[in-house]
C-alpha cells in the first residue's frame, strides 16, 4: 500500500514538473499579429469595390490638385504687364503676354483684349463666358470625390451586414452559439466598415480642399476682370 502511494506521488510530481516546464514556453509564445494585408483579405469581396473607390479618389485628387495649383499661381505680374501694354498702346503685346501665360486669367484677358473697340457690355460678356468655361474645367471630376465620400461608408456598412448575416447563418446550421465563432467572424467583417469610413473621410476632406482652392481662384479672376474693365473704361481708351 505504501509502495502504491509512493508511486502515485511520484507520478503526480512528474506531471506537475512537466506542466511547469511547459508553462514558460506557452507564456513566451508570441501572440498572433494582425497584418494589414490579412485584414484586407478577411474583409471579403466588398473590399474590391472599396479599393477601386480608394484608387479612383486618389488619382482624381492628385490630378486635380496639380491642375488647380498650376492655375492658382500668382498672376500679379501678368496683370501689371498687360496694364502697361494697354496704357502704352501696345495691344498686340498685351495679347501676346496673355497667350503665353497659358492660365485661366490669361485666357480671360486675351478674350477681352480681342474685343477691344466693341461696347463694354460685349467685352464683359466675353470675359464672363470664358471665366465660366475656365471654372468648369477646374471643377472637372471634383464632384466624383463627393460621390466617393458618400458611397464608400455605405459599401463598408453593407459588407459588415453581409458578414453578420453569414455568421448567424452558420450559427443556425450548427444550432450552438459559440462566442469564438461570432466574435472572430464579426471583427473581420467590421473591417469593411472601417475601410469605408476611412476612405469616405479622406475623400470628403479632399473634396472640400479642392473646392476651397477653386473658390480662391474664382475670387482672383473676378477681381482681375473688374480691374481690367475699369482700365478699359478710363478716359482715352
Amino acid at each position: 500500500m505504501i509502495t502504491f502511494l509512493q508511486g502515485a506521488t511520484d507520478t503526480v510530481k512528474q506531471v506537475i514538473d512537466s506542466a511547469q516546464s511547459a508553462a514558460p514556453n506557452v507564456l513566451s509564445a508570441p501572440p498572433e499579429e494582425l497584418r494589414f494585408i490579412d485584414l484586407i483579405i478577411k474583409g471579403g469581396w466588398v473590399m474590391i469595390p472599396i479599393g477601386i473607390l480608394a484608387f479612383l479618389g486618389l488619382v482624381i485628387f492628385i490630378e486635380r490638385y496639380l491642375t488647380i495649383r498650376k492655375a492658382s499661381r500668382n498672376e500679379t505680374n501678368l496683370m501689371v504687364q498687360v496694364k502697361q501694354s494697354i496704357l502704352s498702346g501696345r495691344l498686340d503685346g498685351a495679347i501676346a503676354l496673355c497667350k503665353n501665360s497659358n492660365t485661366p486669367l490669361g485666357r480671360m484677358l486675351q478674350k477681352g483684349l480681342l474685343r477691344v473697340g466693341r461696347p463694354i457690355k460685349d467685352i464683359e460678356g466675353a470675359i464672363e463666358n470664358v471665366g465660366k468655361l475656365e471654372v468648369s474645367k477646374l471643377e472637372k471630376n471634383v464632384g466624383i470625390l463627393g460621390i466617393i465620400a458618400g458611397i464608400a461608408p455605405m459599401l463598408g456598412f453593407v459588407g459588415t451586414i453581409i458578414g453578420v448575416i453569414s455568421i448567424f447563418h452558420q450559427v443556425s446550421i450548427k444550432g450552438v452559439i459559440e462566442i469564438g465563432t461570432i466574435s472572430g467572424g464579426l471583427y473581420t467583417k467590421m473591417i469593411t466598415s472601417a475601410s469605408g469610413l476611412i476612405i469616405g473621410i479622406v475623400a470628403y476632406v479632399g473634396y472640400h480642399v479642392l473646392n476651397m482652392m477653386i473658390e480662391k481662384i474664382i475670387l482672383k479672376m473676378e477681381t482681375d476682370a473688374i480691374e481690367f474693365i475699369d482700365l478699359l473704361e478710363e478716359p482715352g481708351r
